[in-house]
């Protein structure tokens, strides 16, 4: 889908699973190509409705009006994500006795030749980029912290016995803190949005060759990322958005919703990542 204003057009795919432990999702995801709006969402496990908090979100942002300008665009964002930590804080209040009811999410918005990075919590964006990945968000996480204290490695947070504890979310608190950074687009990005039941499972480096492999089908690399979490007995929820950014023909735009653990078609081998 193409902005009339923009020289790129992205397709995109979207897929949430509950994964092979939890019997509830309390993820979501929605991929909005005609807004240029992509999000993932994680609602906080051990907390009250988590999964009530995350579809918030969603259908908080699936209201989003056509942008009429990239200002306006990012207003609109930011403005739902405030509305629904009103929300939620009203409803911890009224139902669950000032209890947390919360998630985390990220949000990729594009708009004629940029896009942003607007996020809450753990859950991230990476950019494929000549074959380089990059993450653009940084978690709100207290591994993540002792990181940038030099107290821990990266390459052991994801195994740290805090690593589940995260320092901000939607619904948490009654002033919401948003990041958010913006970048140039640039013909053959791919995007890749993920809760942490996807890089807690699925290194950097397999993302990357997994994104740099799918010949920019955003539909087969969403399944395939999927279906390597699962071959790994994913122990969370999982969700992935893939956006291409493309100029030239336009291509199709895919999305899916939770179908289960349907039979790939056509994946990318699961053995790509021994190769």
């Amino acid at each position: 889908m193409m902005n009339t204003k923009s020289p790129f057009q992205w397709s995109s795919a979207g897929r949430s699973h509950v994964g092979m432990v939890r019997a509830i999702n309390e993820d979501a995801c929605v991929a909005l190509p005609e807004l240029g709006l992509w999000a993932v969402a994680d609602g906080m496990g051990g907390h009250e409705a988590g999964d009530v908090a995350s579809r918030m979100i969603v259908e908080m942002l699936q209201q989003t009006p056509s942008p009429t300008s990239w200002q306006a665009l990012l207003d609109s964002v930011r403005e739902r994500l405030h509305e629904v930590n009103r929300q939620l804080r009203e409803e911890s209040a009224r139902r669950y006795q000032h209890r947390t009811i919360g998630s985390t999410v990220v949000v990729l918005v594009a708009y004629e030749d940029q896009c942003a990075c607007l996020w809450v919590g753990d859950s991230r964006i990476y950019r494929l980029r000549d074959g380089g990945l990059q993450q653009l968000t940084r978690d709100h996480s207290h591994v993540q912290e002792l990181v940038d204290q030099g107290l821990i490695a990266p390459e052991d947070a994801h195994r740290h016995p805090l690593s589940n504890v995260i320092t901000r979310a939607v619904g948490s608190a009654d002033e919401l803190r948003i990041d958010e950074v913006d970048h140039p687009l640039r013909a053959g990005d791919m995007f890749l949005l993920c809760s942490d039941g996807l890089n807690k499972t699925v290194s950097d480096e397999e993302i990357a060759r997994l994104l740099a492999h799918s010949d920019h089908n955003c539909q087969e690399a969403v399944k395939a990322f999927i279906h390597l979490a699962l071959m790994r007995d994913a122990s969370d929820n999982v969700s992935t958005v893939v956006v291409n950014i493309s100029e030239g023909v336009e291509a199709p735009t895919e999305s899916a919703e939770d179908p289960g653990s349907e039979t790939l078609a056509n994946p990318i081998p699961p053995d790509w990542y021994l190769q």
